[in-house]
């Protein structure tokens, strides 16, 4: 008899009244709000608004529920679509059954929609909620523990998790205590949320990196642990499906992380563009400000100009047409009284005149 061991929930749900409280579901909600808590708060630290973790969340939320349960059920359709089976189980969430893998596909798909809509970059989004995505992992996989599912193979290990007959294995009915590897997945994701948020710190990871880190860390712990799982699950090449799944997904997010890191260096300046639109607009409102007081001031120059020259044009006329009128005056007079005379000595004729 094991002397040790993590006892069970006897029951996954209460009930309040007719409301049923399900242990799996409450693992799921709070995790979301851990998610978009902490998402929230190292948005604001990059430069982001209040609110608009939330707000994306809205989209990726949804789209991530529906994926992670579409990955489940279309890889393990048999627990659905078989002889024996009802089909109306699939959309039982409740009672567990949520893809990661599916779930955050579709996540980031909801969360691109959300980001678009609101002007943001959505690897700068994704930088921010990916410790909180590993925490809310975290919580999540106790909703494994109230449902007694997912389990590994039998142990005597003092932590090892008591499970109920009606769940055990049908090869193994009479043992009692298995690895609870939603316990190491839980503790693996609290460890990949804590290395993101060091890395993030020291290396000032931007475009997309912190998410991919995430997502390289978290596929390398859920191999060993899904290695370690007795449910059945689909192979292929002597491997369970999701090992695969884990193995691409490392790839990919680890040519990301490379790529990335030498295409586009450093951290965004701003992450929200939106953010900066007040303070454009007071700049905006003080230079028309100081256009304006730089008018009213030319304008009264101008006018000041114009009255000056008037008064010198109302002192000036009078004594240059005076003057001028003089001066013309006598010469005129002159070359006329000259031309008489000079025709009085011609004559009619143009010769001398006769006394």
């Amino acid at each position: 008899m094991e002397l040790a061991f993590i006892p069970s929930p006897a029951h996954g749900v209460v009930h309040l009244g007719p409301i049923p409280l399900r242990g799996y579901a409450f693992c799921i909600i709070i995790g979301v709000f851990v998610a978009v808590w902490y998402g929230n708060k190292r948005w604001i630290a990059r430069g982001g608004r209040p609110g608009t973790v939330a707000d994306i969340a809205v989209w990726a939320v949804p789209f991530g529920l529906v994926g992670g349960r579409l990955y489940h059920v279309i890889t393990d359709y048999e627990l659905y679509f078989t002889d024996g089976k009802d089909w109306v189980d699939a959309f039982k969430v409740w009672q567990g059954g949520l893809g990661i893998w599916g779930a955050i596909a579709m996540g980031a798909l909801g969360a691109w929609i959300g980001a678009r809509r609101r002007g943001i970059a959505l690897p700068a989004y994704a930088d921010a909620i990916a410790p909180g995505i590993a925490f809310a992992q975290a919580i999540g996989r106790w909703g494994n523990w109230f449902n007694q599912e997912l389990y590994g193979g039998p142990t005597t290990l003092p932590w090892g998790l008591k499970i109920d007959a009606a769940h055990r294995p049908d090869n193994t009915p009479d043992l009692a205590t298995y690895h609870p590897t939603f316990l190491y997945e839980s503790l693996w994701c609290i460890g990949v949320a804590l290395l993101v948020i060091w890395a993030d710190r020291r290396f000032k990871l931007g475009h997309g990196r912190a998410f991919a880190l995430y997502v390289a860390a978290y596929t390398v712990g859920r191999a060993w642990i899904e290695h370690m799982r007795v449910d059945y699950a689909h192979q292929f090449l002597g491997m369970r499906l999701n090992d695969w799944t884990a193995i691409v997904v490392f790839v990919g997010a680890v040519t990301y992380l490379v790529l990335s890191a030498r295409l586009r260096p450093g951290r965004e300046a701003a992450v929200e563009p939106a953010l900066d639109a007040p303070a454009g607009d007071a700049a905006l409102a003080a230079d028309d400000a100081e256009d304006g007081a730089d008018k009213a001031a030319g304008t009264d120059l101008d006018k000041a100009t114009d009255k000056a020259g008037g008064a010198d044009a109302s002192a000036g006329e009078p004594a240059d047409g005076a003057a001028a009128g003089d001066a013309a005056e006598p010469t005129g007079g002159a070359v006329t009284a000259e031309d008489e005379q000079s025709k009085a000595a011609a004559g009619p004729a143009g010769g001398p005149v006769t006394p």
